[in-house]
């Protein structure tokens, strides 16, 4: 069952039941060279996004200028502590999602949102490009309600100008964060010039802009 494409989310009843100890991952970003777990630096600010396979997504937002670190993980499911395999089963109900810590001082919640939105297509529900199954679908998870509020807002204007471009509703979810479950070593920072800069990125863009926010600051 391991590795099928499943795009029904599971129950609780019937997730995998996961274990108590969490997956280690390294103490260092492999960019960055910041803390990849907590405890983090004074000042930040933490956001959570799913947008298809994390691997190109985590590169994303570690390129983004005010971003102090990034982590890949599991969330919006049920199963605690899953493993990679277990998540691609869709047994957890987990999205592959990518953790994202700024400094508010250099680049705004508003501001990743807009590197969110344009970097993959919010409209496809479960799966993104050829990726499919639930771990692939779109998600945001708000940490308070400022951020619930920018994200719905940012959702209003994108959707509007994807449906002038032909595109259907977005399936993106938005709902409170819960556990994080970092993902296994070899996940995190994948892309990295040090492990596989040249390897697989499923997600892509629509080529349209997201009327929210302004650039980052350099």
């Amino acid at each position: 069952m391991f590795g099928l494409a499943k795009t029904q989310m599971v129950s609780p009843e019937k997730a995998l039941p996961g274990r108590d100890e969490p997956i280690p991952v390294p103490p260092r970003h492999d960019v960055l060279d910041a803390p990849l777990a907590p405890p983090y630096p004074d000042g930040v600010e933490i956001a959570e996004f799913a947008l298809g396979c994390f691997w190109g997504a985590e590169r994303k937002f570690w390129q983004t200028p005010g971003v102090v670190s990034t982590a890949v993980g599991y969330e919006g499911g049920y199963t605690p502590n899953p493993t990679y395999e277990e998540v691609c089963s869709g047994l957890t109900g987990h999205t592959e999602t990518v953790r994202v810590v700024y400094d508010p001082s250099r680049v705004t919640f508003t501001d990743l949102l807009r590197v969110f939105w344009e970097a993959h297509d919010p409209t496809q529900g479960m799966r993104q490009g050829n990726d499919v199954g639930t771990q692939y679908r779109s998600a945001i998870f708000h940490r308070d309600d400022a951020q619930r509020e920018a994200a719905e807002a940012s959702r209003d204007a994108y959707q509007n100008v994807l449906t002038s471009a032909g595109y259907g509703p977005i399936t993106t979810q938005i709902t409170g964060a819960g556990d994080f479950y970092f993902a296994e070593d070899y996940h995190q920072q994948y892309l990295s010039d040090n492990k596989n800069p040249n390897g697989y990125c499923g997600i892509a863009g629509t080529g349209l802009s997201c009327p929210v926010g302004v650039a980052p600051a350099e």
